[in-house]
């Protein structure tokens, strides 16, 4: 009867050996973040034709 008491203890301490860890560690080399980003912007802008010929260059008002 001792004997089972002692396989079943020996069991148990050798599954709890066997359990996973886990570790967290810092990498050896710096994280690069390579961001290869085309920013394009396009404004399209209407002007009214009478707005536009007091804008312009002729109307001597710049």
């Amino acid at each position: 009867m001792r004997m089972n008491y002692f396989i079943i203890v020996l069991c148990i301490f050798f599954f709890f050996g066997c359990a996973p860890t886990v570790r967290v560690a810092a990498p050896d080399k710096p994280i690069t973040i390579n961001l290869n980003v085309k920013i394009e912007h396009h404004i399209k802008v209407q002007v009214e034709k009478d707005l536009d010929d007091v804008l312009s260059k002729e109307s001597g008002l710049f």
